[in-house]
């Protein structure tokens, strides 16, 4: 195998989880009186962490975000699996992937228990070696911190490390990292930011990913720095 490990952003990228992201902020909105958006804007909320998700959700109203923050909290963790599912192809990429001799992590800026508590429920047979969210301690995406974090827990070089995630936010990391940048078109992101901010690839299938881990893709990019 041409890398050692991949490492895979959650929301947009293993799991579809934008309905109950976007209905939970919805009724925390509505609480505390403001107008809610439709699920579909939430594309354009999530990725940079829950503070930034409810700061873009208030909007014009900074002085409610701390209360709708700690009212979105509540009803996440309620309803974290109420619509959230695995898309389609990831468990079958999952069930090869373990068979092969490559390590496997997640890195999520999803809030840490959250995150995995999603992972113990949607993908309870994968060896995933680590499975981080947005801890208080460790700097978010698009900082590399987490990922060479990760990279070192699981004593291989960054340079052999694949990392696949859906938004602008995953392919900087990838790239601040030192780490193959793989975006997936299926998730809450356009093929067109991925390939602004750095994508070394992109694909449109999980299946494809095993195509790339498979092949040459890490030699042509040697070749090029």
């Amino acid at each position: 195998m041409p890398f050692a490990a991949v490492l895979f952003d959650l929301d947009g990228t293993l799991v579809d989880s934008l309905a109950d992201i976007g209905e939970s902020m919805n009724k925390a909105l509505a609480a505390h009186g403001l107008p809610t958006h439709p699920i579909e804007r939430y594309r354009q909320f999530v990725g940079e962490g829950v503070e930034v998700l409810t700061k873009k959700a208030t909007g014009d109203h900074p002085t409610l975000q701390p209360a709708v923050l700690a009212t979105y909290r509540g009803l996440y963790s309620d309803n974290l699996l109420g619509n959230t599912v695995p898309y389609a192809g990831i468990p079958e990429l999952l069930a090869t992937l373990r068979k092969l001799p490559i390590q496997l992590a997640v890195l999520s800026n999803k809030p840490h228990g959250p995150t995995q508590r999603l992972v113990a429920a949607l993908f309870p047979d994968v060896p995933f070696r680590a499975v981080y969210g947005q801890r208080p301690d460790v700097q978010r995406k698009p900082h590399p911190e987490a990922a060479l974090h990760i990279a070192a827990t699981l004593g291989v070089n960054p340079s052999d490390c694949v990392f696949v995630g859906d938004s602008a936010i995953d392919m900087r990391t990838a790239n601040a990292a030192q780490m193959f940048a793989v975006g997936v078109t299926w998730g809450f992101k356009s093929r067109g930011e991925l390939t602004e901010f750095g994508a070394n690839s992109v694909i449109d299938t999980p299946h494809e990913l095993l195509d790339l881990l498979r092949g040459d893709e890490h030699e042509r990019r040697a070749a090029t720095l």
